[in-house]
């Protein structure tokens, strides 16, 4: 049975999410509003939503008790209305429920992006969370809370983590027996000791581990950009890649060790609260003078970019253990330190945290590293030599 919609022929036809209320999509601004047209087989009407242009038409039946099949048309075209299939919405968001259920632990700022963003792709989302007033939006955005942390495992053969340590992890699910069998991926933060512990719990309860990372900000989750990777069991990854590529479009497995997500996590950090402390700085130096931080942004960006361009070359050096290639020398920083303190009395901006930093480099140049590029400051960072081969912490 072939319908149309007076003028309006339809045929090809795409899922796409609706409110429950079937008035609005956040994708298409919706136009005039057509409550008539077609029956379905079952006698459920169309109704119809014509965006601006007519160029789409949204058309969906509305049946009892929110249950409702959105799709979207293209004007010109056909549907045969025996071959639509209803379905429950979850919720007033409408998303179809198609993908298999996912476990999220923890909904705070990035946990709650990352339930989200399976939500947006229509996965059936299990959520949890120690205070569970904090799962309310994304249950109105589809989600199913659960306030007994075994009954939100249970519900998911794949389980994220996303709460403040493994720690916090470990003591939540403490006595879980629904974890055997199951898949448990981390995506929180601790250190690569912390991760082997955690590890040897998860197996321990019967479930395969992969510890991972996500490298941007909750706003950011499921953006072609955003960075994910993982250390662990590969048959976890390889399972639910595709389920964990809706968190961000780049994704990297670093090896079967299941704390090098951990390990990776803290090095690249590393950069992060320096850099940080450094645009603050030149912010307040800034302050002292009346001009607006904003005024140094293009600046900044251009200095960040510079230095990344010197990042092969410093890697360079570090795996060589040969700091000459880099020209810019430790003694030449060094000289610079009297300039920051003069500096930090002239704008009244406390810059005592460069205390440990003026300190390596004043070793350096007692080491007769004057002459080296400022790369050799890693060898009086380098507190412990590991053996080749050996663990730290094993």
């Amino acid at each position: 049975m072939l319908h149309q919609f007076g003028h309006l022929g339809l045929r090809h036809t795409q899922t796409l999410r609706l409110c429950r209320a079937c008035d609005r999509h956040p994708r298409l601004r919706i136009g005039n509003v057509h409550k008539s047209g077609p029956r379905f087989p079952s006698g459920d009407t169309w109704h119809s939503a014509v965006t601006p242009g007519n160029r789409d038409l949204v058309a969906y039946p509305r049946v009892r008790n929110g249950w409702h099949k959105c799709v979207l048309v293209r004007v010109g075209a056909r549907i045969d209305t025996r071959s639509v299939r209803v379905v429950r919405s979850a919720s007033r968001t409408g998303v179809e429920m198609t993908k298999q259920s996912v476990t999220v632990l923890g909904t705070g700022s990035m946990g709650s992006a990352l339930a989200g963003a399976f939500l947006a792709a229509g996965y059936r989302t299990q959520v949890w969370n120690r205070n569970h007033e904090r799962t309310t939006p994304l249950v109105e955005a589809g989600a199913i809370a659960h306030h007994d942390i075994a009954d939100a495992v249970a519900a998911s053969p794949v389980i994220i983590s996303c709460l403040t340590t493994f720690a916090a992890t470990r003591e939540s699910l403490l006595g879980v027996d629904a974890l055997a069998g199951r898949d448990l991926i981390t995506l929180n933060s601790g250190t690569p000791h912390s991760a082997r512990e955690f590890a040897r719990f998860a197996h321990c309860a019967g479930a395969r581990f992969l510890g991972g990372a996500i490298k941007n900000v909750p706003a950011a989750v499921g953006d072609a950009g955003t960075l994910l990777y993982f250390g662990g069991d590969r048959a976890v990854f390889d399972t639910h890649a595709v389920t964990l590529r809706v968190l961000g479009g780049e994704l990297e497995f670093l090896g079967a060790e299941p704390d090098l997500a951990a390990l990776y996590e803290s090095a690249v950090g590393a950069t992060l609260l320096p850099a940080l402390l450094g645009f603050l700085e030149g912010a307040a130096v800034l302050a002292s003078r009346g001009l607006p931080a904003a005024t140094m942004v293009p600046y900044s960006v251009k200095w960040l970019q510079m230095i990344e361009s010197l990042l092969p070359v410093l890697a360079g050096e570090i795996d060589d253990r040969d700091y000459t290639r880099l020209g810019s020398s430790v003694e030449l920083f060094h000289t610079a330190v009297a300039d920051d303190v003069r500096l930090g009395a002239e704008t009244g901006v406390d810059l005592s945290w460069h205390a440990p930093m003026n300190e390596l480099l004043r070793r350096a140049v007692a080491q007769g590293r004057g002459a080296e590029s400022i790369t050799a400051v890693i060898e009086l960072l380098r507190t412990r030599q590991l053996s080749a081969g050996q663990t730290p912490f094993a």
